[in-house]
C-alpha cells in the first residue's frame, strides 16, 4: 500500500482551510494535537545499555528549529518514544503539517543523532519487550521474562475555543454532545485512522496473547472519561483531578496547595489510532474538525443535550470483508467507509454553505470536494481488492 499521496493531500488541504473558514465565520476555533508512539532499535552489536532511556533533546532542539510544535519523549515500554504535540496555538492544518513532518523524517533524525539502527513507525512492534507483570500490580515486573508485543498509537485530542478565549467543552453538554459525534462517526470512519492490516492485529493483541494486564490500550469504540474516545472534563483516564495548577509552596519548592481549573484542560481523546507511516494526519484533522463542525451548528442552535448511554461498539476484524460463513460476513474497514456518505456529504456541505455565504475558497478548490477525497482515500486500497 503506498503512503498517502500529494494529490490526495492537496485536497485535504483545501478541505481543512475551508472547515478552518466555516468555523472562524461562526466564532470558533479547533484546537487539535497529536500524540505519536513508536520504538526505536540499535545495531546488536552496539555498546549501549539497553536497560537505559535515551535523552531526545538533540531531537527536539532540531524540532524546535524547524517551528515544529512537538516534542519526543520516552514512553512506557522499552525503547518506546512518543511525539507529543505542544500548545502553541498552531491551527489544526499546521499540525497536521507537523505530523507529516515528523512520521516521514523521525527515522532519519533518529539515525543521524543516536546511531540507532531502525525506527518503528507501526501498530505493532513484536516482541519489543519481556516481562509479565505481577498481579494485580501495574509497575511489578515478576521473573517471567515472555516477550510483549508493544501496540503503538496515534492519538487525537481535540477542544474548542469561543471568541471570549472559552473552552467550550467545559460548557454544558457540548462536550458531551461532541464526544457523541465522534462516538457516533467512529465506525464508519476507522479506515482513517486504522490504514493498515496490522493495525486491527494491534486490537487482538490483549485477548490473543493474554497481555491483558501488561496492555491498555482500547480495544472497541466506547465513550465516557475512560473510554477509546473519551471526555476529559473534571476527572482524567485514571480517575485523576483534571486541570490542576499550584497555588502555594513551602521553602522547599514542595506544592502546598493547589487549585483545579478543568474548564482549560477539557478536550476530547480519540485514542483509537494505530501508529503507521500510512496514517494520513491531514484526513485525519479533516475528520476531527467535521465533527466539530456538526457539534458547533447543533450547539449554535441551542439543541445540545446529555446523549444517551453509548453502548460500546466492535471495531472490524480487517482492513477488507470476509466471509464468516455462508450465511454470515465480516464487514472491512474499506467497504464500511465506501458504503457510508457521511465524511463526503459533510465536506460537500460546508462547501456548499461558504459558497452561499461568499466566504472565499481556498485557491484551486473543487467542487463536490468531499466526494473527491473520499475517491482518493479508496483508491489507496482498489489494488489490494
Amino acid at each position: 500500500m503506498k503512503a498517502f499521496n500529494p494529490s490526495r493531500q492537496s485536497l485535504t488541504k483545501s478541505a481543512i482551510v475551508l472547515l478552518q473558514n466555516y468555523l472562524q465565520y461562526l466564532g470558533f476555533r479547533a484546537q487539535i494535537h497529536f500524540e505519536l508512539e513508536g520504538c526505536y532499535l540499535f545495531e546488536p552489536s552496539d555498546k549501549i545499555n539497553k536497560h537505559s532511556k535515551l535523552n531526545f533533546n538533540l531531537i527536539n532542539q532540531h524540532l524546535h528549529h524547524l517551528k515544529i510544535d512537538g516534542e519526543v519523549v520516552n514512553e512506557y515500554w522499552q525503547n518506546q518514544w512518543e511525539y507529543v504535540s505542544l500548545f502553541n496555538g498552531q491551527s489544526p492544518l499546521q499540525e497536521a503539517q507537523n505530523l507529516s513532518h515528523v512520521i516521514e523524517n523521525l527515522p532519519l533524525y533518529f539515525s543521524q543523532f543516536y546511531h540507532v539502527k531502525e525506527t518503528l513507525i507501526q501498530p505493532v512492534v513484536w516482541s519489543g519487550d519481556k516481562g509479565k507483570l505481577a498481579e494485580g500490580s501495574g509497575r511489578i515486573f515478576t521473573n517471567d521474562t515472555r516477550s510483549v508485543h508493544i501496540p503503538n498509537a496515534i492519538q487525537l485530542n481535540v477542544s474548542v475555543i469561543d471568541n471570549q478565549g472559552n473552552n467550550l467543552i467545559a460548557d454544558e453538554y457540548f462536550g458531551e454532545y461532541l464526544q457523541s459525534c465522534f462516538l457516533t462517526t467512529s465506525l464508519a470512519c476507522c479506515l482513517l485512522y486504522l490504514p493498515e492490516e496490522a493495525a486491527f492485529e494491534r486490537l487482538v493483541l490483549k485477548t490473543r496473547y493474554g497481555l491483558a494486564q501488561e496492555l491498555c490500550s482500547p480495544v472497541n469504540i466506547s465513550g465516557g472519561h475512560q473510554g477509546s474516545i473519551a471526555l476529559y472534563k473534571e476527572l482524567g483516564k485514571h480517575n485523576q483531578k483534571m486541570g490542576e495548577e499550584p497555588l502555594l509552596y513551602d521553602v522547599n519548592n514542595q506544592v502546598l496547595s493547589v487549585q483545579q481549573n478543568w474548564q482549560k484542560t477539557a478536550r476530547i481523546e480519540h485514542r483509537l489510532g494505530a501508529s503507521s507511516c500510512h496514517y494520513d494526519p491531514f484526513v485525519n484533522v479533516l475528520y476531527g474538525l467535521l465533527n466539530v463542525v456538526n457539534a458547533v451548528e447543533v450547539y449554535q442552535q441551542k439543541q445540545c443535550k446529555i446523549p444517551l448511554d453509548f453502548i460500546p461498539v466492535d471495531l472490524p476484524k480487517s482492513l477488507f470483508t470476509h466471509q464468516i460463513n455462508k450465511n454470515e460476513q465480516s464487514v472491512g474497514a474499506v467497504e464500511l467507509f465506501e458504503k457510508s456518505n457521511w465524511f463526503s456529504q459533510s465536506i460537500n456541505d460546508v462547501q456548499q454553505k461558504t459558497a452561499q455565504l461568499k466566504l472565499n475558497d481556498p485557491p484551486g478548490c473543487l467542487d463536490q470536494l468531499g466526494d473527491k477525497i473520499k475517491q482518493a482515500v479508496l483508491q489507496n486500497y482498489t489494488f489490494m481488492l
